[in-house]
């Protein structure tokens, strides 16, 4: 609403002028961690990019009940081992982990049952101690064939039988 002319006004009150910001700059992405493509990054150690990878956690610590350990075996390995492969998965389709990350890791691992003898002789080397060492948690992420990383939890179950066809070379 409009101020008489007659009426005070305090100098606070007063309208300021508008400060104008200049025009943007031109950017290019250079910096040398940025990814200049979509999709997963590549190598060796590089880890798994996406978003609320914490989440995982939360999920995978939902399964606890449902694992099948042999002796020797740490429900703590088990799941901080198998976050990694779920977290690759989840990278793949670039979103955050759900339900079926965590599902396929365990079961491709054996740790939801019906595993051979030969995988959890192996399972116990790879997790041993997988719970407080980050880089054999990147390691297990990189033992699965992206094909398998693709797949749905059924379809690993069902493939258990060659479990062999299911990692990376």
């Amino acid at each position: 609403m409009s101020q008489p002319n007659y009426v005070h006004v305090a100098e606070s009150d007063e309208v300021r002028p508008v400060q104008r910001l200049p025009a943007a700059h031109s950017w290019v992405q250079d910096r040398v961690a940025e990814l200049r493509k979509p999709g997963r990054a590549k190598g060796r150690m590089v880890g798994q990019q996406g978003p609320d990878q914490g989440y995982a956690l939360k999920l995978a610590h939902g399964f606890e009940e449902e694992l099948v350990l042999e002796s020797g075996e740490s429900a703590e390995d088990a799941i901080e081992g198998c976050i990694g492969v779920a977290l690759a998965r989840a990278s793949l389709y670039g979103r955050a982990p759900i339900k079926s990350d965590i599902e396929l890791a365990l079961t491709l691992f054996g740790y939801l049952g019906d595993a051979p003898a030969e995988l959890i002789k192996l399972r116990n080397e790879w997790f041993k101690g997988c719970a407080h060492d980050y880089w054999a948690q990147l390691a297990l992420g990189e033992l699965v064939a992206e094909s398998t990383l693709r797949l749905d939890p059924k379809a690993v179950r069902d493939r258990l039988d060659n479990w062999s066809e299911l990692f990376a070379g």
